[in-house]
């Protein structure tokens, strides 16, 4: 498995990132996928996961309807779409490739993760 993610950055509260997830290791269509973050001091979270057909996506409440979660597998790639970001929103974001047959809004469902990037949220 090598998940790279990409496209972090600092920016203003309110504005918008568009985060990619890129597996070079794998059949990324045989599998769901997730974004999770960890933001400074606090643990892991689940954010958002989406099905192998991109059918069925997945949010966590505290980024239901400012994040879209997407993805192409002819293009092994995944997308987080991140608007109206707040200052809670800053941490590292890691993606992850489904293991099982968990829930897919479990974190335990989801490894390994791949190398994060970070997303600084400027109030």
């Amino acid at each position: 498995v090598q998940l790279q993610a990409s496209g972090g950055g600092l920016v203003q509260a309110g504005a918008s990132l568009r985060l990619s997830c890129v597996d070079s290791g794998r059949t990324f269509g045989d599998n769901g996928m997730a974004w999770l973050r960890q933001a400074p001091g606090k643990e892991r979270e689940f954010v958002a996961s989406i099905g192998r057909s991109g059918r069925d996506k997945y949010y966590a409440d505290s980024v239901k309807g400012r994040f879209t979660i997407s993805r192409d597998n002819a293009k092994s790639t995944m997308w987080l779409q991140m608007n109206t970001l707040k200052s809670e929103d800053t941490a590292v974001y890691y993606c992850a490739a489904k293991n099982g047959h968990g829930s897919y809004i479990s974190l335990d469902s989801f490894s390994p993760w791949g190398q994060g990037t970070l997303v600084t949220v400027s109030s």
